[in-house]
């Protein structure tokens, strides 16, 4: 079997050339079909995860420094079993710095070995700019394409509401609600994350899935 790599205007030169020879029994050919053979581009995975429920009970605490409550500490365990279960593991980890989103993570990574293993951003802006009509997905590309090298394939960015939400709908084109630890699972094609960004515009990242904790 022949297998050929090149481009439209070659391989019909190829196919020509394989054909008339294959015809006149010239150079020892035998008729058998041409299998052209295309490079698969791997899609880009982002996961957009919502910080675990957290605690009002300390009212001197100022909003940055809330810690999770013991419900929000439950359903992270419950979610990241559901990731590593779907095979959504991130090698790149980027996440805002409020003590919620460190516990959230922490919680994850004492849970599943595999999320103890990526490259981890902690970025103070994810917490302010969520708070910032329409700016949280322009604000995540640009982190990602910085921090995301071409051979990391799954990123998890890891902040609040209601940024979080519009960034998800935004890149997906419909309209998601993401409560606290859910995790919006995004796919889109490209050869580096500038490209999948690119290739996809706004509304072109396919939604795989929500992945919520378990109802209680």
């Amino acid at each position: 079997m022949v297998t050929v790599v090149c481009s439209s205007s070659s391989c019909m030169s190829a196919t020509s050339t394989f054909k008339n020879k294959a015809a006149s029994g010239s150079g020892g050919f035998r008729s058998q079909p041409l299998v052209m053979e295309t490079a698969q581009v791997p899609p880009r995975r982002l996961i957009l995860l919502r910080h675990a429920k957290s605690s009002w009970e300390d009212r001197s605490l100022k909003d940055h420094d809330r810690p999770l409550s013991k419900d929000g500490e439950t359903d992270v365990i419950q979610v990241t079993y559901k990731l590593q279960k779907l095979g959504w593991i991130p090698q790149l980890i980027l996440s805002s710095d409020a003590t919620r989103t460190r516990q959230t993570l922490k919680i994850m990574q004492d849970q599943v070995r595999a999320f103890l293993e990526a490259e981890i951003h902690f970025i103070s802006s994810f917490y302010s700019v969520a708070a910032m009509d329409g700016q949280t997905a322009d604000h995540l590309r640009r982190a990602i394409c910085k921090y995301a090298r071409d051979e990391i394939l799954t990123v998890m960015c890891m902040g609040h509401n209601r940024g979080w939400e519009e960034a998800a709908s935004t890149f997906s084109g419909a309209s998601i609600e993401l409560k606290t630890c859910n995790a919006a699972l995004l796919e889109a094609a490209g050869k580096s994350w500038e490209e999948a960004f690119l290739l996809a515009g706004d509304g072109g990242w396919k939604l795989q899935q929500l992945v919520k904790p378990n109802v209680r």
